[in-house]
């Protein structure tokens, strides 16, 4: 095989890969649209079987900007579901829950309700989270062996 031999398959390989491609995305077009009838998919998605360089062209001209339309309003409302996710775990986490509780347990210690011993156990319990240990004693059970 030549050199040239070798660029030609791999540029037939490129536009073979491309059109799979994009059919790919049209056939995932046609099946998310909510405005297209049953009776409308069915013929483009038989359009696009029987003839599918002709389909594949006319589906790109007839409805190629209402297809990248609902792209970006899918992208727009994954985004917004990712964002409210992460607010609502942010919410959850506890992460001011534990700095207002050692603000209390700061407190407690200053007005004499607690000892200072008293107060490092409870701040070392409610640093060690949800999960009920520190990282060091996570380290501790699991050492890391050296040698052989």
């Amino acid at each position: 095989m030549s050199f040239w031999d070798i660029v030609l398959s791999i540029g037939w390989f490129m536009i073979l890969f491309t059109w799979v491609w994009m059919l790919i995305a049209i056939f995932g077009d046609i099946l998310r649209d909510h405005e297209l009838s049953g009776w409308a998919k069915a013929l483009w998605t038989l359009f696009l079987v029987v003839l599918p360089w002709v389909g594949a062209l006319a589906y790109l001209i007839a409805r190629g900007r209402s297809m990248n339309e609902r792209a970006r309003a899918r992208a727009r409302h994954q985004e917004e579901a990712f964002d409210q996710y992460v607010r609502q775990t942010v919410a959850t986490s506890g992460a001011s829950s534990t700095a207002e509780e050692i603000a209390k347990l700061a407190d407690l210690r200053d007005r004499g309700a607690i000892t200072a011993e008293e107060f490092q156990q409870a701040k070392t319990k409610a640093l060690e989270g949800p999960a009920g240990r520190t990282d060091r004693a996570r380290r501790d059970e699991h050492p890391v062996r050296t040698g052989s």
